[in-house]
């Protein structure tokens, strides 16, 4: 693999930011979308279980009906495609057993191998003190992926914009979440930055690496 150059990388981290108008006639190239979505897939999460769900919008009429559950934000019905980042409610047996089962599938090994890593993951998530807060844990992890998706879509030139400015239980009902065991964490639109943005062109404000950054 080539790997990216460090001055392509900052380049691309510094021309994203978070976009407030979107040129609604642009589409997302189908090749670079199902790359970005890949991207979603690829993302590292805790112990591999990946606690998430990964709504892709694509109904306009659903995508208008969400503005108003955005704060009025207008990114939901103008952006190219939105995402909408749900989390599991809840870790059980069921969803260990599902990735044991994956895991072993994909490296061609007996499930019976991974009987400590399975029982380390009940212990912790599903029966250990960390169950009580295994939403909030599930949630965290999809942020991991939110930040993926993100500097993916800026390697690749896809302005974006992370909305946590939602009413996630609205979104949990429009886009029929409710009782499937995920719930709204956060939403991003993801498309071009409209030639009126006026953001487009601020700069960027960020506190010196030196104020952010301790090397001990």
């Amino acid at each position: 693999m080539e790997a990216i150059k460090t001055g392509a990388l900052l380049e691309a981290l510094n021309w994203r930011y978070a976009t407030k108008k979107f040129d609604g006639a642009r589409r997302i190239p189908e090749d670079t979308w199902l790359a970005l979505e890949e991207s979603l897939v690829l993302t590292p999460s805790s112990y591999g279980l990946q606690p998430w769900q990964f709504l892709v919008v694509t109904d306009p009429t659903v995508r208008r009906s969400l503005v108003a559950h955005s704060w009025n934000q207008s990114q939901p019905a103008d952006c190219s495609h939105f995402v909408v980042f749900a989390a599991r409610t809840s870790v059980d047996e069921a969803l260990v057993d599902r990735w044991i089962a994956r895991t072993a599938e994909v490296r061609g090994i007996p499930a019976t191998v991974l009987g400590g890593y399975r029982n380390g993951m009940i212990s912790d998530l599903v029966r250990g003190p960390r169950s009580a807060q295994a939403a909030e844990w599930a949630t965290r992890q999809s942020y991991i992926a939110l930040g993926q998706f993100m500097a993916s879509a800026a390697v690749l030139g896809i302005d974006t914009c992370p909305m946590e400015g939602i009413v996630p239980a609205e979104y949990d009902r429009l886009l029929g979440l409710e009782g499937s065991g995920y719930v709204t964490v956060v939403a991003c639109a993801a498309g071009y930055r409209a030639a009126a943005d006026k953001y487009a062109t601020a700069p960027k404000v960020r506190y010196l690496g030196s104020e952010v950054i301790r090397r001990i």
